[in-house]
């Protein structure tokens, strides 16, 4: 079975572990997109990463882009979204589907 994890700031993802989701408290980007590599070469079948640290991790978050695990899904911060993730799944369902039918402005 495989496990899901939680990496980002303390002040974000703390309330993950009360719902039994493993988390991983990082300091800078660096430390993140680390713990992001480690996390993917294991039994780890979702990694949730805060915007924040992602932008640090572009390099191993574009290396398991089309892998079927883990799925590394971006979620906002304690200080709010950075529209990282919304992009990131925009960009999916257009190479999916060939068109962006999610965000498409009339």
């Amino acid at each position: 079975m495989h496990k899901i994890a939680v990496i980002g700031g303390k002040d974000s993802i703390l309330g993950f572990g009360a719902l039994g989701l493993e988390t991983y408290f990082v300091e800078d980007a660096s430390e993140a997109a680390q713990t992001l590599s480690r996390l993917a070469k294991e039994n780890y079948g979702v990694i949730y990463l805060t915007e924040e640290y992602a932008k640090g991790a572009e390099d191993v978050i574009a290396r398991y882009k089309d892998e079927m695990t883990p799925a590394i899904i971006l979620i906002p911060g304690a200080k709010g979204s950075l529209g990282i993730g919304m992009r990131a799944v925009s960009e999916s369902v257009e190479r999916a589907v060939g068109a962006d039918i999610l965000f498409k402005e009339k």
